[in-house]
């Protein structure tokens, strides 16, 4: 991972941290932790441009919590979503998806889906994503 860049390189936050943290908030909840991604766009636009960021987590909060899905279905639809892509953020919400109270034997189906229509890559990937996962939780325990 890269190293963060020296806040003084950057202009000063121009949002509280305490709204920072409101934003990361949101993210503990739902993963458990704040991405190494998330933590540098919050961090950036917080500083560079944080009406783009109130707007963007704003969109986020709507899309992800329809009225018509559980947060658990979300996650699981999201998982797939971006194993579809090989995204390694489709670990994140496979995460979220146990978190909501999602099961393996769920996530497997989802990875099962993403095969029939991406092909081995992806049976390989989320294969490797829930063994990971399954193994940080083995040592948590």
């Amino acid at each position: 991972m890269a190293e963060p860049v020296p806040s003084s390189a950057l202009p000063p936050r121009q949002i509280s941290d305490e709204q920072i943290q409101q934003y990361r908030d949101f993210y503990t909840e739902l993963i458990g932790f704040v991405p190494p991604r998330i933590q540098a766009r919050t961090d950036l636009l917080a500083r560079i441009d944080p009406e783009l960021l109130a707007l963007q987590e704003q969109i986020r909060a709507h899309a992800m919590y329809p009225k018509c899905f559980d947060v658990k279905t979300v996650q699981l639809m999201l998982f797939g979503m971006l194993l579809m892509n090989l995204q390694d953020a489709a670990k994140l919400h496979a995460t979220a998806a146990l978190r909501a109270g999602a099961t393996f034997e769920e996530l497997s189906a989802v990875v099962g889906l993403a095969f029939l229509f991406r092909g081995l890559s992806a049976a390989n990937v989320g294969a490797e994503i829930l063994q990971k996962i399954a193994q940080e939780q083995s040592k948590e325990a």
